[in-house]
């Protein structure tokens, strides 16, 4: 009876502290979004789970391992937040497989994947040929994001007999204040030509800009913190 006293208290207080370590540290980390946040949300599992069966286990030990895991999963997200460098190294680039339509072979051999992961993937987002894609971007957490070309997109031009367009694809160059130096030499502009397009909207100052986003033919898009 007192075994399932204290069972009882053990389900309770880790149901709690996992339900607050979830609310506080966020949806990215139920999503698992990031390779970090997969690998947090198993050992936050891990260590409810052994306690619980562990007879020789506490119920201050569950209660001391996941109230330090959750803080540190707090304290990863702030840092995050703050810092671009840090956020590059724990979350990582979105990779590009294919570009333009054709698939970058040394891209997908960095990524450790073969064609046939390539096209599998590609087959669970709706398309069933290489062919129908310009952009495909593998994302942190595994997933595909496709830009298809334009005859192959779900409301086709064709339907209405409009002329087909060259496809492209937006390039972010300034995120939380912080230029992006490799995006910005892809695009065969440097900083000069970022001061003036800048300036032209009345900021001097990289800091004062969230995002700031490049499309050909659609030009630039900028939003400041303010």
């Amino acid at each position: 009876m007192m075994k399932l006293i204290e069972l009882t208290w053990e389900l309770v207080i880790g149901f709690v502290l996992l339900f607050l370590v979830v609310k506080v540290a966020g949806k990215k980390l139920i999503q698992q979004i990031t390779p970090f946040t997969f690998i947090s949300a198993i050992v936050l599992g891990e260590l409810l789970g052994n306690a619980l069966y562990d007879d020789h286990v506490h119920i201050l030990y569950i209660i001391y391992s996941i109230s330090l895991w959750g803080a540190l999963l707090i304290l990863v997200e702030y840092i995050n937040q703050k810092w671009l460098a840090f956020r590059l190294i724990a979350e990582g680039k979105p990779t590009a497989l294919i570009r333009n339509g054709v698939i970058d072979y040394e891209a997908l051999k960095k990524a450790r994947m073969t064609l046939n992961q390539l096209q599998s993937l590609l087959r669970r987002s709706e398309t069933f040929s290489i062919r129908e894609v310009a952009f495909c971007y593998l994302e942190a957490d595994g997933a595909l994001s496709i830009l298809k070309k334009p005859p192959y997109q779900k409301t086709k031009r064709e339907d209405f007999q409009f002329p087909s367009y060259a496809v492209h694809i937006p390039t972010t160059i300034i995120r939380d204040g912080k230029v992006l130096l490799d995006e910005l030499r892809e695009l065969g502009k440097d900083k000069a030509w970022l001061d003036h397009e800048l300036r032209a909207r009345g900021i001097t100052d990289y800091k004062d800009v969230l995002i700031a986003e490049w499309l050909e033919d659609d030009g630039l898009f900028v939003q400041t913190y303010h």
